[in-house]
């Protein structure tokens, strides 16, 4: 006897339950994740303070302005305002593993075993070198930076830059650095996916280094030094990629299937 089709109706019976019990899933990964970030700003609201944390960021500038100048606020909600983003800002750098966690946590389910060995290792990494741009960018770039930019400023200039424009200016390079210590990580996952080549990406060498001076030339300032501190690291960090692409591939791909 000939089985009987399936209606459309009956195809989909089922599927709504998954359906809803993923976007179930999903909220309360999103609201653990949130509740994480407010943790923490509550925290950094008790100790050491959204005041403290300004006076911590601006620290660099302040420290290479004359003496007797300062920062200046032409708004009237930027005294609150200002230091309240920073500590959101902070926070949700501070939440930034548990936050990573919970999504990982929520695709993992989906993946096969291999793939889980290329996704959790590129999380983590992921994390520790945008932590590492940031912190690169704040100990080193802008003590550099602000003494160049005063070097040749007129004597009969007093600098008293605007708290809001600093902050911009702060996330701008945070951020600028923060991607540029992604590139191994765009690297190894081009790689993997098969879109070039190990091969191409070292023949591509060449290109990259004008590729990031040009890059650094568009998101720093218009000065030397913060454009080469910009793009020296990031033709090094292609280098890192190319040598991690090729560990990544030896050691996630699939497992063979049996004859």
């Amino acid at each position: 006897m000939s089985e009987t089709p399936k209606s459309p109706e009956d195809e989909l019976a089922g599927t709504e339950q998954p359906f809803v019990s993923h976007l179930m899933e999903l909220r309360d990964r999103l609201v653990r994740a949130l509740i994480a970030v407010l943790v923490a700003a509550m925290i950094l609201a008790l100790f050491p303070g959204p005041a403290a944390l300004y006076d911590l960021l601006a620290q660099p500038l302040v420290a290479n302005l004359p003496k007797g100048a300062t920062l200046i606020a032409t708004s009237v909600i930027s005294p609150f305002m200002v230091p309240l983003k920073i500590l959101m800002m902070t926070a949700f750098l501070l939440a930034l593993p548990v936050v990573l966690f919970q999504l990982w946590a929520f695709v993992a389910p989906g993946l096969y075993s291999h793939e889980k060995k290329l996704v959790m290792p590129l999380v983590i990494s992921s994390t520790l070198l945008f932590f590492f741009g940031v912190a690169f960018c704040y100990f080193f770039v802008f003590g550099q930076v602000f003494q160049f930019i005063q070097s040749f400023a007129p004597k009969s200039i007093t600098a008293a830059p605007d708290i809001e424009a600093y902050l911009d200016f702060v996330l701008s390079m945070f951020l600028a650095f923060g991607l540029t210590f992604e590139v191994p990580i765009a690297v190894v996952v081009l790689a993997r996916m098969g879109v070039v080549s190990v091969e191409k990406l070292k023949e591509f060498r060449g290109y990259f280094v004008v590729l990031a001076f040009v890059v650094a030339a568009v998101v720093t300032p218009p000065d030397v030094v913060s454009q080469l501190a910009l793009a020296i690291p990031m033709c090094l960090l292609y280098e890192l990629g190319i040598w991690a692409a090729q560990v990544f591939i030896k050691h996630t791909q699939a497992p063979a299937e049996p004859d």
